[in-house]
């Protein structure tokens, strides 16, 4: 891939689910994100709801969509997000990844999930934009940090490095009546603090150094993607803004961009 005239940032969003589309705020939210973005070349989307090791690459072409969620109305797996394939960006994943003890294996009849497709069909409608979808190898903070690192080049060649999670995770929390649980907004406002600071260690030992850090995220799956973005951002951490925040059915919606 050619060099690109200027450092795509690096994002990491809350991803919401299908009913997204629906919400009043969100999709604009996400929508104005990308318009006040450089147009990127490609995608590199790494979604919490891919969890395979080694490290997994996605369809290079377009397949369907995984719809990889129960109880919704019909409408919602009627949804379609035709972007074009990216064999390019997977061969230059493959090289930078390349190293002794490190394997990166395809899934070619892979799509992409919702929290890949989500999100983009409101930032990117006309899915006229490459994506390549590959999976979190690690639950591990650092390792995925020093994953994001060995992706950071990317950056320089117009791909546009999105972490997909959520903020906070804990469906025990979820309120159709966006009501929103004490320990969900101090983990917001301590995880707002932290990366504000810089603080990437206690981000990664959040567990213990955030309020309700178990509480917040029963599981690292929706945080994890974060660590990806924050390794391949990491020359620009004082940069970083957060462009979405407040919650939506309860949970923490802030959305963060490096650069």
């Amino acid at each position: 891939m050619a060099p690109a005239t200027e450092r795509i940032p690096a994002l990491y969003l809350s991803h919401g689910g299908p009913p997204l589309a629906d919400d009043p705020v969100w999709p604009g939210q996400l929508a104005a994100w990308s318009a006040g973005l450089p147009r990127p070349r490609a995608i590199l989307m790494v979604s919490a709801h891919w969890e395979e090791a080694p490290l997994a690459l996605g369809a290079t072409a377009t397949v369907p969509l995984v719809y990889d969620f129960s109880g919704f109305p019909e409408h919602y797996y009627q949804v379609t997000y035709p972007a074009p394939g990216a064999p390019e960006l997977a061969k230059t994943v493959r090289k930078l990844l390349h190293a002794p003890g490190n394997l990166v294996h395809d899934v070619p009849d892979r799509g992409l999930d919702h929290g890949a497709y989500v999100p983009l069909a409101e930032m990117y409608p006309d899915a006229d934009i490459p994506v390549l979808q590959i999976s979190l190898p690690t639950l591990e903070p650092l390792r995925l940090f020093e994953l994001g690192r060995r992706l950071a080049p990317l950056r320089d060649e117009g791909v546009l490095i999105i972490g997909s999670g959520f903020f906070t995770h804990n469906l025990q929390m979820f309120s159709l009546q966006h009501e929103v649980h004490a320990a969900t907004a101090e983990f917001d406002d301590w995880g707002r603090c932290a990366l504000e600071a810089q603080d990437i260690d206690a981000l990664f030992d959040f567990e213990v150094k955030a309020p309700a850090g178990r509480l917040a995220h029963p599981r690292t799956d929706h945080f994890a993607p974060l660590f990806i973005t924050l390794g391949a951002a990491e020359e620009d951490l004082g940069t970083q803004r957060s462009v979405i925040d407040g919650f939506c059915w309860g949970l923490a919606k802030r959305s963060v961009q490096f650069g």
